[in-house]
């Protein structure tokens, strides 16, 4: 379907992605210049975020390029089933949290647990997805001038030549983005019905869990527990390493972790650390889960519901028998900072290239491509970045933890609500937006924070927060911080009062002292 003369409102968009995905339309959706001679610069296989992005940005830098995607809409898998829903669901959790604390004072209700349901707010997540695909199709033609083939999946020939729908295109580079996938663990049984990911919960849940099993540590296993807990569906996770310690989860403070697994604990949720799952069971269906314990006992987890949080794996297969592009021992695809991979003239960018599986660096990756492409020597360091998870809080980190900076630095200061020695339940603070009414009738709930110093040089090294509200100001402190921001500094910023960023208020209370000392 050549669309590239045709001005599709919002509404047309949302109904031809939807004609789309349901099969009733299978060619592919195309918005390309065919009358234009100017050969491509760059062909983006994969139009997620890091597609998209960088697409854009080296069309505006005045290339060529050419976007091509198997979904019938650019954003890839954040806004269709991943990050979107999850935030989602987050939200969601964060609310019936809040109103199964309060059940039965003030103006609430009693909370009615029946009302709480998974599958409500998973539909409700399906029925309004193809807004946001409908306006990154519009945008993306109408706006950003961009090229793109969608609906169609693309297959690499070689370095420079692709083909989509029985047609080649030439470009002088490519640039891979394909995304991951779960990875699903080798455990008998996984693959029964009542197994699930985050792709698979959106598109394949039909029923109403009562019990959950969540496999793995991760990330997601922390965010989607959290969201099945607070609607109601008892949680287990069961995990081989500590929660919050896996790999791509760098500087979580101790404290921090502390007081987020016992907030989950407080909430009913099971944790089993250091526990391997043996075996999923059931007769046609989940019923349970065989795990072997840290203790080296075995015990079976009674479910109708097992969800998989162990990650994320890309298919990289293809590309290393077409291009014969370097990988790594779990299968990402090697590139250096300038996204550039073992292949002259290939680059991959995102999840594809590994950890962290985050719409920051997707975005960045892909403008790194770009600019190198369009001849501007440029590096992109990931290695450190703010960082953040949901639970029924914001979690949110950026810089060293206490620990760390202990092994770095010899005077270590540390500013911490609620301060040590003080118990959480004595305290209610820090308290802003989000946790106000949770400082008069629950304090314990209200959140901590930290912040960690050196205190020779005065400068910032780290900050950590649980709460609400603050996970926006971490994208500037993740700058500053860079910058080599002082506790000086810190304390002379205007802050608005109350607001989640007590490490402003905080800091100006020791800014100025001549032998910085904890608070």
């Amino acid at each position: 379907m050549d669309l590239r003369d045709t001005v599709l409102t919002m509404g047309e968009w949302e109904r031809l992605i939807h004609r789309a995905e349901t099969g009733e339309i299978t060619e592919p959706l195309e918005n390309v210049d065919r009358d234009d001679p100017t050969p491509y610069d760059a062909i983006f296989v994969g139009g997620g975020a890091g597609g998209r992005f960088g697409s854009a940005y080296l069309q505006a830098r005045g290339g060529r390029q050419l976007v091509i995607d198997k979904w019938p809409f650019l954003g890839g898998s954040c806004p269709h089933q991943a990050c979107v829903p999850h935030h989602l669901f987050s939200e969601a959790a964060r609310e019936m949290d809040y109103m199964r604390w309060n059940s039965g004072t003030l103006w609430f209700g009693e909370f009615d647990e029946k009302r709480a349901s998974i599958r409500e707010l998973v539909e409700l997540f399906k029925a309004g997805r193809n807004n946001p695909h409908a306006f990154m199709n519009w945008q993306s033609k109408e706006q950003l001038g961009m090229e793109y083939i969608l609906n169609a999946p693309a297959t690499v020939i070689d370095a420079h030549t692709v083909e989509v729908a029985g047609r080649r295109f030439t470009a002088s580079n490519l640039v891979l983005g394909t995304g991951a996938s779960t990875y699903v663990p080798e455990v008998p049984g996984i693959d029964k019905p009542g197994v699930f990911d985050f792709a698979t919960l959106i598109e394949e849940l039909d029923y109403e869990p009562s019990r959950c099993v969540i496999i793995g540590g991760s990330k997601i296993a922390l965010e989607y527990g959290s969201f099945f807990q607070a609607a109601g569906c008892q949680t287990t996770i069961v995990s081989r390493s500590p929660l919050m310690r896996t790999a791509s989860l760098h500087h979580v403070d101790e404290d921090v972790r502390t007081y987020v697994l016992d907030g989950m604990r407080k909430r009913g949720m099971e944790l089993l650390e250091g526990a391997e799952p043996l075996e999923v069971v059931g007769n046609g269906k989940v019923t349970g889960v065989r795990v072997r314990l840290a203790d080296g006992s075995e015990r079976t987890l009674d479910t109708d519901f097992v969800f998989i949080g162990t990650g994320e794996r890309p298919d990289t297969r293809p590309y290393v028998d077409a291009l014969g592009v370097d990988v790594d021992d779990r299968g990402f695809i090697t590139v250096d900072r300038r996204m550039q991979t073992s292949v002259p003239g290939v680059y991959a960018i995102g999840d594809l290239i590994g950890a962290p599986m985050e719409m920051f660096k997707a975005r960045k990756c892909g403008m790194t491509a770009a600019r190198n492409i369009m001849g501007e020597p440029y590096e992109f360091d990931f290695s450190e970045y703010p960082d953040f998870l949901h639970t029924t809080y914001e979690v949110t980190w950026v810089g060293l933890t206490e620990a760390e900076a202990r092994e770095q630095y010899d005077d270590v200061v540390v500013i911490q609500m609620p301060p040590k020695g003080l118990r959480d339940d004595e305290l209610a603070l820090p308290c802003a937006e989000g946790s106000m009414l949770y400082a008069f009738t629950r304090p314990e709930l209200t959140g901590m924070q930290k912040c960690v110093y050196d205190g020779r040089s005065r400068r910032l090294l780290g900050a950590h927060h649980v709460g609400f509200g603050a996970k926006d100001a971490f994208q500037y402190l993740d700058h500053l911080l860079r910058k080599g921001i002082t506790i000086d500094e810190m304390g002379d910023m205007n802050e608005l009062f109350l607001n989640p960023d007590h490490f402003i208020q905080l800091s100006r209370l020791r800014a100025g002292k001549k032998d910085l000392v904890d608070l």
